[in-house]
C-alpha cells in the first residue's frame, strides 16, 4: 500500500515523562550492623499471617548481627502522591541505614510503591515486599515512575499459613539481602523491571508512534469505515483501547471535539494518578471522547466530571487500580443533561442512550489510556464489571418527586455531576408491596451484603427508585430526609457478622463500639433518585468507599460562573 505512516493519529495516553530514578547508595551488611533499620507497614501485615514477613527478615537480620530496627505502621489510604512523599519524609528523620516496606498485595500496592521511590530519592536504600495481585500493579508504577526499583515478590494470600509465609521469606531472603547491599551490574539486575506494555514511548508531539505497522494514506482516515480494522487492531494490540471498537482520533475529529471546550487544552484536571503518574489534561479527555464517540457537547459535563473525581476526597490515585469491580458512576442532574441528551429514562442504565454510553465510556477511557490501569498488567481488578466500560446517566426533572441533587446543592437551574466510585446497579424488586412502608423495608434490605465493602466500610450510596416506587413512598409521606433516616437505622449488620471476614474495617472512631453496625455514616450517605419506567423494579448502588466520597461538581463555564445551557461552552 502505497502511503505516509500512521502518524496523523493522536495517542491517548498522553506523553509520559518516564523519569530513571537514581537509586540511593547501597550499604555493607556491616552498616546494617551498626545502624538502624527502617521497618515500614502500610496496615497490611496486621491480618492473616501476613505479620510473618516482618518477624522472618528480622530473625533472617538478627543471624547476620543485624539487631536494631524502628517500626512503622500507618496506612496509605486517602494520601495523595504529595502526602505520600511526605510521608517518607517523615521517615527519613530517623535517619535509617536501609529500608524495607510491606505489604503490596492489594489496593495500598501503587500508593506504598510512591513510598517507596521517595525514600530511595532520600538516600534510602529501601526493599518493598510485594504478593500476588499486588507484584504486577507495583511493577507498573515502578516502571513508569522510577525506571527502576527493588521488589520482591513473595507467593502468599489470604489463607497461606505462618509456614508458608516463612518459606516465601528464605527463598526470596538473597534477594533481599541484595536489594540492599548489591553494587554495579548486581543491583541493576535486582532493581530491573520489565516493561509489558508502552515499549516505544509516546511521543512529545502528542502523535500516536506506529513504527512498521500500518500504512494509510491520511487524507482517506476520515472516510467512513476506512483502516477501521487495521487501527482497531492495532489499538487492542497496544492496549489503549476498552476492548470495544473505537473511533480514531485523528486531529480533525479532535479539534472538532473542543467546539464546545472553551477550557485551555493543556488545563490540568487531575494530578499525577495511576500508574503513569501523569497529570490528566482537557487535552487527554477529548481525545478520549473522540475515541468513545462522543458528541462535542458532551465535553463540558466530562471536564466537571475530572474535575470532580480529582476531589482529594474521592481518592482516585487507589481507585484506579483497586481490586474492587466498581466502576466510575457520573450522574448528572440538571437542565443541561435533558438539553444534550444524557438520559434517566426507562433503561437508562443499559444500552440506547448514545450520551450515557459515549460518556461513561470516556471516562473510563482515560483512566485506562492515561493512567495505565489496564487490565490483567496494571490493574488490581479480580474480576471487573460492566461498569468500568461505561457508568453514567441523569435525573429526570419530569420522574422527579423531591429536590434533585443540583437543586439540593445549588439550584435548578444548575447541572450538577455526581461522582462516585461503585459497583453496578444491585437489583431491588417488589412487586407486591401496597404501601411505601412495606417497600422501604425492601429498599433498605439491599442496601448492604456481607460481601459488599460498606458493611466493613461504611459510605455513600445511591437508592434508584423507579417512578412507581418513588410515587408509594411520597404517597405515604416520606420525604428525601425520611428515607435516609430510615436507611441510616436500619440498614446494619450484627458485629460478629462483620468481625474477621471481608475487609479490615475503615470506620469513624465514634462507630468503635455501635452494635448493630450501620453501613452509612449519617443520613446524608443516602442519595436518592427517580429514574427508569414504570413497574416494581428500582436499584441500589453500593460504594468502594475506601477513604472515598461522593462527590458534587457544578458544569461551570472556564470563569467560574455556573452554565444554564450547553450554547454557553459553544467556542466562537
Amino acid at each position: 500500500m502505497n502511503g505516509k505512516k500512521l502518524n496523523a493519529l493522536l495517542d491517548p495516553r498522553g506523553y509520559q515523562e518516564r523519569p530513571v530514578l537514581e537509586l540511593a547508595p547501597r550499604v555493607t551488611l556491616d552498616d546494617l550492623r551498626n545502624g538502624k533499620i527502617l521497618f515500614y507497614d502500610n496496615t497490611k501485615l496486621s491480618f492473616c499471617n501476613y505479620n510473618q514477613v516482618f518477624v522472618r527478615i528480622k530473625e533472617r537480620f538478627k543471624e547476620l548481627g543485624i539487631c536494631n530496627f524502628v517500626d512503622y505502621v500507618e496506612t496509605v489510604r486517602g494520601k495523595n502522591t504529595k502526602k505520600l512523599e511526605e510521608y517518607a519524609g517523615m521517615l527519613a528523620q530517623e535517619k535509617p541505614t536501609a529500608a524495607v516496606v510491606a505489604l503490596g498485595d492489594m489496593g495500598t500496592s501503587a500508593a506504598t510503591t510512591i513510598i517507596t521511590i521517595a525514600l530511595e530519592k532520600l538516600g534510602i536504600p529501601a526493599v518493598y515486599i510485594t504478593a500476588p495481585p499486588g507484584s504486577s500493579i507495583t511493577e507498573g508504577v515502578g516502571v513508569y515512575r522510577a525506571g527502576n526499583l527493588c521488589l520482591c515478590s513473595i507467593d502468599i494470600y489470604q489463607a497461606s499459613t505462618v509456614e508458608e509465609v516463612r518459606e516465601q521469606i528464605d527463598l526470596k531472603w538473597d534477594y533481599i539481602i541484595d536489594s540492599l547491599t548489591a553494587t554495579g551490574d548486581r543491583l541493576a539486575e535486582v532493581a530491573h523491571i520489565d516493561f509489558k506494555m508502552d515499549r516505544i514511548p509516546p511521543r512529545k508531539d502528542g502523535l500516536l508512534p506506529i513504527i512498521d505497522e500500518i500504512e494509510v494514506e491520511e487524507e482517506k482516515l476520515l472516510e467512513p469505515g476506512c483502516y477501521m480494522e487495521e487501527i482497531n487492531e492495532y489499538f487492542n494490540r497496544e492496549h489503549i483501547s476498552d476492548g470495544l471498537p473505537i473511533i480514531p482520533p485523528t486531529l480533525a475529529r479532535y479539534k472538532n471535539m473542543l467546539s464546545y471546550c472553551p477550557f485551555d487544552e493543556d488545563m490540568v484536571l487531575c494530578n499525577e494518578v495511576g500508574p503513569s503518574g501523569k497529570d490528566i489534561t482537557v487535552r487527554d479527555v477529548a481525545i478520549a471522547a473522540v475515541m468513545a464517540g462522543c458528541t462535542p457537547k458532551a465535553m463540558p459535563i466530562l471536564v466537571a466530571a475530572f474535575k470532580a473525581l480529582n476531589n482529594p476526597k474521592y481518592n482516585l490515585l487507589q481507585s484506579v487500580t483497586t481490586s474492587h469491580p466498581g466502576g466510575n458512576l457520573v450522574l448528572v442532574s440538571g437542565p443541561i443533561a435533558q438539553e444534550i441528551g444524557i438520559s434517566g429514562k426507562q433503561g437508562c442504565l443499559g444500552p440506547g442512550w448514545p450520551m450515557n454510553a459515549t460518556i461513561g465510556r470516556a471516562v473510563n477511557l482515560v483512566i485506562m489510556n492515561v493512567c495505565r490501569s489496564v487490565p490483567g498488567i496494571c490493574d488490581l481488578d479480580c474480576l471487573a464489571s460492566q461498569a468500568e466500560f461505561t457508568y453514567c446517566f441523569a435525573e429526570e426533572p419530569e420522574l422527579a418527586e423531591w429536590k434533585m441533587i443540583n437543586e439540593e446543592h445549588y439550584d435548578k437551574n444548575t447541572t450538577t455531576v455526581y461522582v462516585l466510585k461503585a459497583e453496578p446497579l444491585h437489583d431491588i424488586i417488589d412487586f407486591l408491596s401496597l404501601n411505601g412502608h412495606d417497600l422501604l423495608d425492601t429498599i433498605t434490605a439491599c442496601c448492604t451484603t456481607l460481601g459488599s465493602n460498606n458493611a466493613y466500610i461504611p459510605g455513600p450510596l445511591v437508592i434508584c427508585l423507579t417512578p412507581d416506587h418513588a410515587k408509594m413512598l411520597k404517597k405515604a409521606g416520606y420525604t428525601k430526609d425520611m428515607i435516609r433516616e430510615h436507611v441510616f437505622t436500619y440498614a446494619y449488620h450484627q458485629v460478629p457478622m462483620v468481625r474477621n471476614r471481608g475487609l479490615v474495617p475503615v470506620r469513624p472512631p465514634e462507630f468503635e463500639n455501635r452494635h448493630p453496625m450501620p453501613v452509612v455514616r449519617t443520613p446524608r450517605d443516602v442519595e436518592i433518585v427517580t429514574i427508569g419506567g414504570r413497574g416494581g423494579h428500582s436499584g441500589v448502588i453500593l460504594p468502594w468507599a475506601l477513604h472515598s466520597e461522593g462527590i458534587v461538581e457544578p458544569v461551570a463555564l472556564p470563569n467560574g460562573i455556573h452554565a444554564r445551557s450547553i450554547e454557553e461552552f459553544r467556542v466562537k
